[in-house]
């Protein structure tokens, strides 16, 4: 076994312990110390107890007995503190605030993967741990929503959980009965996502849960924690509601006065979550600059309003590692949140083939490809590219779609290509399958159609790109190479740090465990920096934490 000092840096053997001074003195049993490597190791990864460098007779060991005193009693002359850490909680970890609030163990949470990939067994899952999770009804039929709100809420009767509300510009009568499914059964967390405005729907949601309890304080019954890429989109959801959609919603008898007054009064979120390159709908933005972006706007805007209880900001898209994790904490994220990586595990709702192709996603192995719901829009979400064609064809799709105005106007051998290749029947068939899906959910829009011919195409073009998401979801069967896979490069960086790891095998992957060696790793790194900051460069193999099958003792 090597030794420790022959593998630290000579600058790291000339220092004096800034935290503590050089008048500090080690109290403990020498038998305590470990100078192995192996032994060193346990020692580190012992975070609920402090944790003392020591340097013995010019031997430097590892102990996580004993105390500091700044006198040595005439026994430990011997003995120099190089470098110290206190025991560390994953608890520690983000903000406090964030914990209490939603009733968590972590400062963790799973993102909605819509069409149910954020299963019910996902959310009942991390619920029964503790940890927040939020169900994907973005894409779901109302009846298959509350299907879910009632299952979730028999397993998790007192929580956390949190509903997805996915915004649909296209479509607002579809955001409008996921806010009625959530207040008439009393969902009290929702996850507003792709929001590029404030609507009438997220607002009577907001509002509708205000109230003043007995010592005269506003009471915030609906929570919502709102998902974000841009500044604007975070003004809004970091001040209170507009006045001209609380006097709408007035008008309208669906909330009160008071309700609306004290709306003025309250931030329309909770929590931001800030979204950097994340799988889905996604700006790809870098985390590093966007996050500390909107934290300075988060503050600019507190100082504005002086809320009781300043909005929290958190961190998403490219969670995949403790490394990652580590950075955002560090960065004053109060808490993390986790979505590509949880669509490999388990308790996703998607089929065997999506999970496999995902374990042996790599970091480049994504990329941008038009969004079904925004199709119109241009609007674009990330997806894996590795084993699946989706992402050219439907790139194929809007190219035709930004070039004619009509499917007449196609030529006929682009047509033949289309029905032959991507949709595998007539494009008359097509229509025909989603006039009869419209007819029970947006009936108008066929009449519109009609009328509009490019609206029409783009209807069509829609059917593929709805459809190939339940493809993946359900695993059918000749359809593998057009499965439509929302993936970041999250899942690449997660696949590289579990290599040679039990939780390299789709089959070993749960999302509690998951979370659970996330938070733990990046304690342990935590640890490790605060004995680097110190000046004591630990070599890699001390320095890195891999999955382990046995929990660390935190």
């Amino acid at each position: 076994m090597k030794k420790l000092e022959t593998v630290l840096s000579k600058n790291s053997l000339k220092f004096s312990d800034p935290f503590y001074g050089e008048n500090q003195f080690w109290q403990g049993a020498l038998e305590s110390i470990a100078f192995e490597e192996t032994e060193i190791r346990t020692k580190l990864l012992k975070l609920n107890r402090p944790c003392y460098v020591l340097r013995v007779d010019g031997e430097i060991g590892v102990t996580n007995e004993g105390y500091l005193s700044r006198s040595d009693n005439g026994k430990t002359r011997q003995i120099e503190v190089l470098a110290s850490t206190p025991a560390i909680s994953i608890q520690q970890l983000g903000d406090p605030g964030f914990l209490a609030f939603h009733g968590v163990n972590y400062a963790y949470a799973t993102g909605a993967m819509a069409g149910g990939i954020a299963s019910e067994e996902l959310v009942t899952t991390l619920g029964k741990a503790k940890i927040l999770s939020s169900f994907g009804a973005g894409g779901l039929s109302p009846a298959r929503v509350e299907a879910a709100i009632n299952k979730i809420q028999q397993a998790l009767p007192h929580g956390p959980y949190a509903f997805n509300l996915l915004h649909s510009p296209s479509e607002p009568a579809i955001e409008r009965n996921a806010v009625d499914l959530y207040l008439k059964y009393g969902v009290r967390t929702v996850e507003a996502s792709a929001f590029l405005d404030l609507t009438a729907n997220i607002v009577y949601y907001r509002a509708a849960g205000l109230s003043l309890n007995h010592g005269n304080q506003i009471e915030i019954k609906n929570k919502v924690i709102a998902k974000i890429s841009r500044r604007e989109v975070a003004t809004k959801f970091l001040q209170p509601a507009p006045l001209k959609l609380l006097r709408e919603l007035v008008s309208k008898n669906l909330i009160t006065e008071q309700q609306a007054a004290l709306a003025e009064k309250v931030p329309m979120a909770d929590d931001i979550t800030v979204e950097a390159d994340s799988g889905g709908h996604t700006d790809n933005r870098p985390l590093v600059c966007l996050l500390p972006s909107i934290l300075e706007l988060r503050n600019q805007i507190q100082a504005q309003y002086d809320y009781p209880t300043p909005v929290r900001v958190g961190a998403a898209g490219g969670i995949g590692t403790p490394q990652s994790a580590l950075a955002a904490f560090m960065m004053g994220a109060a808490y993390v949140v986790t979505g590509s990586i949880n669509q490999s595990c388990l308790e996703a709702g998607t089929s065997e083939h999506a999970k496999n192709l995902l374990t042996q996603a790599e970091m480049p192995d994504v990329m941008m490809a038009p969004a079904a719901d925004m199709f119109e829009m241009g609007v674009k979400l990330q997806v894996l590219k590795r084993g699946t064609l989706f992402p050219l064809r439907s790139q194929k799709l809007f190219d035709l779609y930004k070039t004619y105005n009509a499917i007449a106007d196609i030529p006929k051998d682009e047509r033949d290509k289309l029905e032959q290749q991507i949709f595998r029947r007539s494009l008359e068939s097509v229509w025909e399958e989603t006039v009869a899906y419209l007819a029970k959910r947006n009936p108008d829009k066929i009449a519109k159609a009609e009328k509009n011919p490019k609206l029409k195409m783009a209807l069509i073009f829609r059917w593929y790109l709805g459809l190939s998401s339940r493809w993946s979801n359900s695993g059918e069967k000749e359809r593998e190479i057009d499965y439509q896979i929302w993936c970041g490069p999250a899942m690449g960086s997660f696949n590289d740090w579990v290599r040679g790891s039990y939780l390299f095998a789709s089959g070993n992957r749960r999302v509690v465990d998951v979370a659970e060696q996330i938070m733990h790793g990046t304690a342990f790194l935590y640890r490790i920096q605060n004995l680097n900051m110190q000046g004591l460069q630990l070599p890699s193999y001390h320095s890195q934490y891999q999955p382990v099958v046995s929990k660390l003792e935190i």
